[in-house]
């Protein structure tokens, strides 16, 4: 087991990764205030882990109360009549304040458990137990909870961190090929923002990867987290520097919104979007040609697009990407690239350059 550290002063907590942690609940009851449980997961999800991981928790602790909850699969779910399921089973089970929900699926189960656990009585303890490589490596981590609205991914939401998070490197094994390309877009999103090395690690290692390899696999985790933890102990709350993490995701998001969550996974929207901001940057004069051609070179490795859905048309984007959550007063912001390795928060005052970006890149997918 690697263990890490997010250091946040009294909210600070770790972040284990290893095989077979699912089956170790005496490393989640000793952080129970409690001993009511609510489990919340998804239809695919319950059936491979839930028994596994109550059993492990009951060994722990016999004395647990143990509810669950267990929710469609899907982005389209992420909303607040779902959300409203897992407090109603709270209440229907008569849990108070020391109560802690465990979030056991991927990013729409941990968003949403947190965003549950913030409100539920005005805040309770929660525990991520991420199931894909996107939610191990990016949704778990760092606070980030909430749902969709119809005319945006992610507005409504607040900022709640776990008490833990356990990332059981097995769970992988039973993720289709997919989903694990989804989760490989956020991977290589850190080695683009900021590790020049880890993006090299992983042109390097990207056959093996793909193919499943739990060792490198536990190492892109390890390396992934430990760069959003050290990002989100300088900026918790985005006020600078963590909106980097976002690379790739205003163009991602646009996608989502506007083929309907669910249609193009996140991860692979997010692909999309981190050419589309490549290919921007080259237009500003800070990326050049090769620099494009080895970022669609990985992307394409990873089995993950590199242009937007031919649907798409500027004007969706523009609409869309004009409500993202790092503009201000209008003006649009985007994360860009100064050079592989190092991103920028770029504001974009000259919209040509952007729609260009856009016309020639939907043309491409057609």
């Amino acid at each position: 087991m690697q263990s890490l550290q997010l250091d946040l002063g009294e909210r600070s907590y770790a972040i284990h990764i290893g095989s077979g942690l699912l089956k170790k609940g005496e490393l989640i009851t000793p952080l129970l205030e409690g001993k009511q449980v609510l489990i919340v997961t998804n239809t695919t999800v319950a059936p491979l882990y839930l028994e596994q991981l109550k059993s492990s928790l009951q060994k722990a602790n016999p004395h647990l109360q143990i509810a669950t909850c267990i929710l469609p699969d899907g982005e389209t779910y992420k909303n607040l009549a779902h959300l409203e399921k897992i407090w109603d089973q709270l209440l229907e089970s008569g849990f108070n304040r020391k109560a802690t929900l465990l979030a056991l699926g991927g990013g729409v189960v941990g968003d949403m458990t947190g965003f549950a656990a913030a409100c539920y009585q005005r805040g309770i303890n929660f525990i991520q137990l991420p199931t894909t490589l996107l939610s191990q490596v990016d949704s778990s981590v760092g606070g980030k909870t909430g749902v969709n609205h119809p005319l945006g991914k992610n507005m409504l939401g607040a900022f709640w961190q776990p008490r833990l998070v356990l990332i059981d490197t097995q769970s992988l094994q039973s993720l289709p090929p997919r989903e694990l390309a989804a989760g490989m877009a956020e991977v290589i999103k850190y080695g683009l923002l900021g590790d020049l090395a880890f993006l090299e690690w992983l042109e390097a290692h990207m056959t093996e990867l793909m193919s499943g390899d739990e060792l490198l696999l536990t190492e892109a985790i390890a390396r992934s987290c430990q760069c959003k933890a050290d990002i989100v102990a300088e900026d918790e709350r985005e006020g600078g520097k963590r909106a980097l993490l976002n690379l790739g995701h205003t163009f991602g998001h646009a996608i989502e919104t506007e083929m309907g969550y669910g249609q193009w996974l996140h991860g692979e929207a997010v692909a999309a979007g981190m050419w589309l901001a490549a290919d921007l940057s080259r237009r500003l004069g800070w990326l050049n040609q090769a620099d494009c051609d080895r970022v669609a070179r990985l992307l394409s490795a990873a089995q993950l697009p590199v242009r937007p859905p031919p649907q798409m048309q500027v004007a969706h984007f523009i609409k869309h990407m004009a409500v993202d959550k790092k503009n201000i007063d209008g003006q649009l912001r985007l994360v860009l690239l100064e050079q592989l390795g190092q991103a920028r928060i770029h504001n974009l005052t000259e919209q040509a350059q952007l729609e260009n970006c856009l016309i020639e890149a939907l043309s491409a997918s057609c």
